[in-house]
């Protein structure tokens, strides 16, 4: 009997964290150190004003909060999602001298006092995902938090995955957007 395309993502969720829970810490920072690298040195980043980034989750997603430093240190405006009821999200810019909050799944938000930042100041997004297949399409957490975000967002699109969880194709529906830029720790493919 056929997979279901939900049950399809959950499977290769399930697959992605197992690889992805057998790699060493420092060859997941030489990883992240690659990934970051090649992200920065974009054109289209160089010329962002506005970047709509994640902090992401260790052991599950490349650990950004070093290169989110480093865009606000070359005077970048930096957004952090941050979730909301209905499985909506609002943008929220980093402060580096404001706390980021704990909430759950491991997750850190920006703080409430930290300015909402609206789609269309945004120039750029790093969409985050559990993995990404060569065609630019994500496996996202599940909670299509993004997918509804990204349906009215004109800007360029950008995504990092690690080489060693990077698919063949991922189970796709009709709402899922692929990225503009998909960088690996070896390659850039421009979709």
């Amino acid at each position: 009997m056929a997979l279901t395309i939900a049950e399809e993502k959950k499977q290769l969720r399930g697959s992605v964290r197992k690889t992805l829970a057998t790699i060493p810490q420092e060859e997941l920072t030489r990883s992240d150190d690659a990934l970051f690298a090649r992200f920065l040195a974009l054109p289209q980043v160089q010329q962002a004003k506005t970047i709509f980034a994640f902090w992401g989750i260790p052991g599950k997603e490349p650990e950004t909060a070093r290169m989110i430093q480093t865009l606000v240190s070359q005077g970048k405006r930096v957004g952090l999602p941050r979730m909301l009821p209905g499985h909506l999200m609002e943008i929220r810019q980093y402060m580096p001298d404001r706390p980021m909050v704990s909430v759950s799944f491991g997750i850190s938000e920006p703080d409430l006092s930290c300015p909402i930042l609206t789609q269309d100041e945004i120039d750029l997004i790093l969409v985050p995902a559990v993995c990404y297949d060569r065609r630019g399409f994500r496996l996202g957490f599940g909670g299509g938090y993004y997918d509804r975000w990204l349906s009215g967002f004109s800007g360029v699109t950008v995504g990092l995955c690690r080489d060693c969880v990077l698919q063949e194709h991922v189970p796709i529906e009709d709402h899922d957007r692929r990225v503009e830029f998909l960088l690996t720790e070896s390659r850039r493919f421009s979709l």
